[in-house]
């Protein structure tokens, strides 16, 4: 049996909400940023308002610009 943080961290993949604060953090380009987000856009689990995912309750606007971030239902 897996507890909900496991489950938690198994969404998140390999990043996690503090690695935007960490100096030694790789970044995607911009333009893969904007392509990452606008797919989210598009997405029904993104909650419009605050741009966070329902899935795995990042703030995508912030995710899309980690280099080694996925999306948890593998759209990008």
């Amino acid at each position: 049996m897996t507890s909900a943080w496991q489950e938690y961290k198994k969404k998140l993949g390999a990043t996690r909400p503090w690695d935007v604060l960490n100096p030694k953090t790789e970044y995607a380009t911009e333009e893969t940023a904007t392509d990452r987000f606008a797919i989210c856009e598009q997405c029904p689990s993104l909650i419009k308002l605050t741009s966070q995912c329902k899935e795995c309750g990042c703030f995508m606007k912030f995710k899309v610009k980690l280099q080694q971030a996925t999306c948890p239902l593998k759209k990008w």
